[in-house]
């Protein structure tokens, strides 16, 4: 298993979640028998740590492998292979009875807030159902947690009996995190938490993040598409390429000395709002391979402008190029 690249922490501290060579693989059955022929390769070896308070944000194309990493972590898929340790105590042995307690640990916002609320409950039953569930509270003491919560993520208390059609989008993610906040968690997980919001929109549950993380020190894995978006939130950025880490560092040194071919193309393509300034786009020739059947040696050479021989058969291992800093490429 490829080490665990480690962000900056204070000496002897536990991160509240390391991962380790996390693979999650889904069987392609067929016939009659569903017999196994394939696998298709989601998540093939990806290794990474979050310490309290700090924010790492998983980014890459559609399809590399960025959700289903958060929801193995999570354990809402089971992966494969690898272990997934919060504070120390690693999950992929724990059989349901003992993950439950984690389950209060480790919280998601999904993506879509449509979809992700169930339109028969009003919002303060939506959010307080946590409450109940983990026998944290219930009654008068369950509303007023409630109440609490939805002042938190900026909504009234008298929206607690409003039902899901009857709020904004933006809104609706409101109330996704302020269920996500309910239990307490240490860890929150952001599958595209702005990816469906209007741009000013998500400037403002952006910030909201940033404030409830400093107020609760929180640690956040934010998955997104948006490169502008995990800039301003992240303090580390990992950078996935058909199921696997390419480039982990801080967000300073991604932006502004990206090591990886494929970083490099990813940063070219984020607009700059000042005309004046030009940037060179960086073009990838062909189509993102299929993760049921992945390139042999680096998974990215079919696509690289600075492909060798040696990248076509050999498979490059993430090394360290400066403190802090990994890269998967044989150039580097």
């Amino acid at each position: 298993m490829a080490e665990a690249p480690q962000a900056a922490a204070s000496a002897g501290n536990t991160p509240v979640l390391k991962v380790d060579g996390l693979k999650k693989h889904f069987p392609i059955k067929k016939g009659i028998l569903s017999r196994t022929v394939g696998n298709v390769y989601a998540v093939d070896g990806v290794s990474f740590s979050i310490n309290e308070g700090e924010t790492l944000g998983l980014v890459g194309e559609s399809g590399c492998g960025k959700s289903t990493v958060g929801r193995t972590v999570l354990r809402l898929l089971e992966p494969t292979d690898g272990t997934i340790e919060v504070e120390g105590t690693d999950i992929t042995t724990l059989d349901k009875a003992s993950l439950r307690d984690f389950r209060r640990e480790m919280q998601i916002i999904f993506q879509d807030p449509y979809s992700s609320l169930n339109p028969r409950m009003s919002a303060g039953d939506i959010v307080g159902e946590l409450l109940k569930v983990h026998g944290i509270a219930t009654g008068q003491e369950q509303e007023d947690r409630v109440a609490e919560l939805f002042e938190k993520v900026g909504l009234r208390k008298a929206q607690m009996e409003s039902f899901p059609h009857e709020f904004s989008g933006g809104q609706r993610q409101r109330i996704g995190i302020a269920r996500a906040l309910a239990l307490n968690p240490r860890l929150i997980i952001g599958d595209e938490p702005v990816s469906a919001l209007d741009v000013s929109i998500q400037a403002q549950v952006i910030n909201l993040l940033m404030d409830l993380q400093q107020e609760f020190k929180l640690s956040y894995l934010f998955i997104a598409h948006d490169l502008a978006v995990v800039e301003h939130i992240s303090d580390y950025i990992a950078v996935m390429y058909l199921g696997r880490i390419v480039e982990y560092t801080d967000k300073k040194t991604l932006f502004t000395n990206p090591q990886h071919p494929y970083t490099e193309a990813l940063l070219s393509a984020v607009p700059i709002p000042d005309p004046t300034i030009k940037r060179k786009k960086i073009i990838l020739q062909g189509d993102v391979p299929s993760p049921i059947n992945p390139p042999s040696g680096c998974h990215f050479h079919t696509r690289c402008p600075y492909v060798e021989e040696r990248c076509k058969v050999e498979e490059p291992k993430l090394k360290e190029i400066s403190p802090g800093h990994t890269v998967c490429c044989h150039l580097r």
